[in-house]
């Protein structure tokens, strides 16, 4: 499990006006959707939200804060951290800490890493709306152009207020991942600390560096 939300983690309908890149397809719905919600995410000095994760029957609660250059994450006894150069695994139940340089898919783990991927990783097309709690949603379906163990993703994206509200990913083997975001706030006073490592925390921690 712990490893799963670490790795976070076909004939596509065009509408409209497509951009197609080395045989990427991106209809012009989705593009404009997508566009628009990392242009207004970016736009924030900092995010933060709550989420469900749902994966093998089992759901956990995390807690995730960004802006944009690094993020915090706390999730299954297993906080990460990113200070913009390198990730700082610690589990506390485990009383071990891993440092290492990201790779794409440690950095990818945020549940918005989509927004910006999309553009170079994967086919993507509009497939309607639904109402999810209340709320109506667009659904944006995304397939990898090169193998990366998913099967597809799917983004619930409440476009008025220019957030997402839920993801689903399909691995190849079919396992389904769900991750639902609440209580989202922005622009908020955070301590300068939040996004850096202490070491000195965690004496009696079994610390390796990769």
């Amino acid at each position: 499990m712990k490893n799963s939300i670490q790795k976070s983690f076909s004939i596509i309908a065009i509408l409209g006006v497509s951009t197609m890149v080395f045989g990427q397809t991106i209809d012009t719905k989705s593009k404009t959707i997508l566009d628009n919600i990392t242009k207004s995410y970016k736009s924030k000095k900092n995010s933060y939200f709550k989420f469900s994760y749902i994966a093998g029957g089992h759901a956990q609660t995390g807690i995730f804060y960004s802006d944009n250059t690094r993020y915090k994450l706390k999730i299954m006894g297993t906080e990460q951290i990113f200070d913009g150069n390198k990730i700082y695994s610690i589990s506390d139940e485990d009383k071990e800490i891993t440092i290492a340089k990201p790779n794409d898919n440690q950095v990818a783990f945020s549940p918005l890493s989509y927004l910006d991927s999309y553009k170079k990783e994967y086919n993507v097309t509009y497939s309607g709306k639904k109402t999810i709690s209340g709320i109506p949603v667009d659904i944006i379906k995304m397939s990898p152009v090169k193998a990366n163990g998913l099967k597809s993703v799917t983004l619930y994206v409440n476009t008025p207020q220019k957030k997402l509200i839920k993801l689903e990913q399909i691995s190849n083997n079919n396992d389904i991942a769900v991750i639902t975001i609440s209580n989202y706030k922005e622009n908020q006073t955070l301590p300068a600390s939040i996004f850096t490592f202490d070491k000195s925390k965690y004496q009696n921690y079994l610390i390796t560096e990769l």
